[in-house]
């Protein structure tokens, strides 16, 4: 299968094209930069250009049997208004370039990504795939995101929209963001800690892509996320086991204000969400809990 990839040199992107690789299949990247591709693996080629803006790129787009959309600001940032734009502008003006290039006809799929955040706030209660969406600013990012992709079923694809949680990796991610405290004897629970933190182990996302590739029949949004989703004290408690380190230095709820702005109040609060279609598909899960996905990046 030849597989385009937007977004495919970054944390998940560079781990899920090797997986593809190692499936057989003919892996495209599109990158910024010639620079970006001395860090590919072999049988990767790489096609230059911006996904945001319409380029001689697209014309790649036809030979594909598979475009796998990753592509997007990171969201781990101060959210000044000028942050939230590129937020929004990376995701909707890639996905809607990259859905005016698929000819119609033929038998393609587009897997583009989305985010738990679809669904906003909702404290203890359980969200599967046919939960609304929230209001928050995430929440209208990812209903506008996933419209785009959407749109891509009108030429005859088959449309599925991934709605990660947050992936838990050892060369990235929020993991890096964590350890470091952690190991300078400062880590805890974020706020009051009671906030839900919904999770993925990277091996088990990459795997959850090749799960898709052969299962024809699912579309629509898949919850990529752990399903047992935990609360942030509890997240605290087994870092700071797995690392031999107290967890019991909060941050307090109006620092992470402070410091993160707008982006703080998604911080301190989160979902609950479950991946019900992959489990109700047969989907076994190498890292389900927290422990067991903890003694696998940390060891």
């Amino acid at each position: 299968m030849k597989i385009l990839i937007t977004g495919g040199t970054g944390f998940v992107g560079s781990r899920l094209a090797s997986r593809m690789v190692q499936e057989g299949h003919q892996v495209t990247i599109l990158t910024r930069s010639a620079r970006e591709k001395e860090s590919l693996r072999a049988g990767i080629t790489t096609v230059e250009g911006d996904p945001a803006v319409k380029g001689p790129w697209q014309e790649s787009i036809k030979e594909q049997d598979l475009i796998i959309n990753l592509a997007g600001a990171s969201i781990f940032n101060r959210w000044t208004d000028q942050h939230k734009r590129a937020i929004r502008e990376s995701r909707i003006l890639t996905t809607r370039n990259l859905v005016e290039a698929i000819p119609p006809g033929g038998k393609r799929s587009l897997f583009s990504t989305s985010a738990v955040g679809y669904y906003g706030f909702h404290g203890d209660e359980e969200l599967a795939e046919g939960a609304p969406p929230g209001n928050d600013f995430l929440a209208r990012v990812a209903v506008e995101w996933e419209a785009e992709a959407s749109k891509a079923e009108e030429k005859g694809v088959r449309v599925v929209l991934t709605r990660f949680g947050i992936v838990l990796g050892e060369k990235g991610g929020a993991m890096n963001q964590m350890i470091p405290l952690f190991r300078k004897f400062i880590g805890g629970p974020i706020g009051t800690g009671q906030q839900w933190f919904s999770w993925i182990h990277i091996q088990d996302l990459a795997e959850a892509f090749v799960f898709l590739m052969t299962h024809p029949e699912m579309s629509g949004p898949v919850n990529l996320c752990s399903p047992f989703p935990v609360k942030n004290r509890e997240l605290a408690k087994a870092l700071g086991k797995a690392l031999h380190r107290p967890s019991f230095m909060p941050a307090p709820g109006f620092m992470i204000k402070l410091v993160f702005g707008e982006f703080g109040s998604v911080i301190l609060q989160g979902q609950r969400v479950l991946p019900r279609k992959l489990l109700e598909k047969g989907f076994v899960f190498r890292y389900p809990d927290m422990d067991s996905a903890l003694s696998n990046l940390l060891r």
